[in-house]
């Protein structure tokens, strides 16, 4: 088997390429996505994995991922990554955050999800802290 870390780059190189099938090729059918800080968001199958990255590549037609970091303990890779681009109606498009990927026979078979927008609108650690505590 391929060091799972080389999935994690076919995938990258298969996103920047704005390869669907490759992409869509890098998942095994019955892939798990959890989401653990928005849990209705998660899913089962690769067949969403298609219809996400077919509407991500219509509204971001240059998007490009970068890995930041990996880590790898034996079939689980954590990575830090961002994506960035501009939007069809040329906003600009960014998120940043961790994929923690579980590999097997050369697909990812699993995935958690803390991939977020990135946004500079919401105010400063403060207010952060505030809205998380829930603070008057």
């Amino acid at each position: 088997m391929a060091d799972a870390r080389d999935v994690i780059a076919r995938l990258v190189a298969a996103t920047n390429a704005h390869d669907l099938d490759a992409l869509v090729g890098c998942f095994a059918p019955g892939y798990l996505n959890e989401t653990p800080a928005h849990p209705p968001h998660g899913f089962r199958g690769r067949e969403q994995v298609r219809r996400n990255w077919t509407t991500i590549f219509g509204a971001v037609p240059d998007i490009a991922a970068r890995v930041i970091a990996t880590a790898v303990d034996d079939e689980r890779v954590w990575t830090e990554l961002e994506m960035t681009g501009s939007r069809a109606d040329g906003t600009p498009h960014a998120m940043a955050g961790v994929i923690i990927f579980s590999v097997a026979d050369e697909q990812i078979v699993s995935a958690r999800f803390y991939l977020e927008p990135v946004e500079s609108t919401s105010g400063d650690v403060n207010a952060a802290v505030e809205r998380a505590a829930g603070a008057p």
